[in-house]
């Protein structure tokens, strides 16, 4: 790592960056123009991935079934719109005090379509949106669970990224080799709607880094009473699912398994899940409990 990019680094934890990855934009080869970094920033060099995690006790009154406000707020709306948004721009700062412009990016829904027509002959229409779970594994901060969310082996499922693209030619971080999840079909029963199809996998490749995927049917999510919360940016974005009664059993497995840096005194479910099929709600004895 060269000077410049360790007091970056440590500037970012001194502002609140719980994960920093950095890519170098030949990492980003292959991406069409309409997700492409240099479709924004044509002079990048660096793509930086900023992540806060979102602490586990937001989750709490959701696993219980008697507080969903505490973790609307600050594992989702806040964390984005103010915590890690204040350390994004902090950190675009620091770069272009030091000469090196600096563009941050909030994250839209890849799933937008274009809401404008091409400005130029070549370039792609407004708006280009960047794919943040796919710039984390190529950041090396991780890799796309097999429930299709991106996963740490600091934090699991728990975090958020921005992207900060700059034409500083910082050390890179290398792709990540570790195995956090084990891509069971035993996944499958974690959802109460039958909203994971463990039947019909296939193979994403990021950067050389292949992760075995199983369907998700994100409609039967976007109607999930199990702590899902709908795309708060837009309709076509994917559902929030990270306070689902699925993500939360899975952050179960996950600590049980040990594959979580983040410790903990005791364990996050100590009671059996609630769920709600329908109209009903149902509590079994033991299930879901890892």
């Amino acid at each position: 790592m060269d000077k410049f990019t360790k007091q970056f680094s440590e500037y970012a934890k001194s502002v609140g960056c719980d994960l920093l990855g950095i890519a170098p934009i030949e990492r980003f080869a292959g991406l069409k123009p309409e997700s492409h970094p240099t479709s924004i920033f044509p002079e990048v060099k660096s793509v930086i991935v900023v992540g806060k995690r979102i602490t586990r006790g937001s989750l709490r009154g959701v696993e219980e079934g008697t507080q969903f406000n505490t973790y609307q707020l600050y594992g989702y709306s806040w964390l984005e719109d103010r915590f890690l948004s204040i350390t994004s721009l902090r950190l675009a700062e620091f770069l272009e005090d030091n000469k090196w412009e600096a563009a941050p990016m909030f994250n839209l829904p890849s799933e937008i379509a274009p809401m404008g027509i091409p400005v130029r002959p070549g370039t792609p229409a407004p708006n280009v949106l960047l794919d943040f779970d796919d710039a984390a594994v190529r950041a090396g901060l991780g890799e796309i669970g097999y429930l299709r969310t991106f996963v740490s082996p600091e934090f699991g499922a728990r975090q958020r990224f921005f992207v900060i693209l700059t034409d500083a030619p910082l050390t890179a971080t290398p792709v990540s080799t570790e195995n956090i999840c084990e891509r069971s079909k035993d996944f499958k029963k974690y959802c109460p709607l039958g909203a994971i199809n463990t039947d019909k996998e296939e193979v994403i490749e990021i950067a050389g880094k292949k992760m075995k995927v199983a369907t998700i049917d994100f409609k039967k999510c976007a109607e999930c009473k199990n702590g899902a919360i709908p795309n708060r940016r837009h309709p076509s974005g994917r559902p929030d699912r990270l306070a689902a009664v699925c993500m939360r059993t899975y952050m179960v497995h996950l600590e049980k398994k040990g594959s979580i840096k983040n410790k903990f005194a005791n364990p996050f479910r100590t009671r059996p899940a609630w769920e709600i099929r329908g109209d009903r709600t149902i509590i079994e004895e033991g299930s879901d409990i890892e």
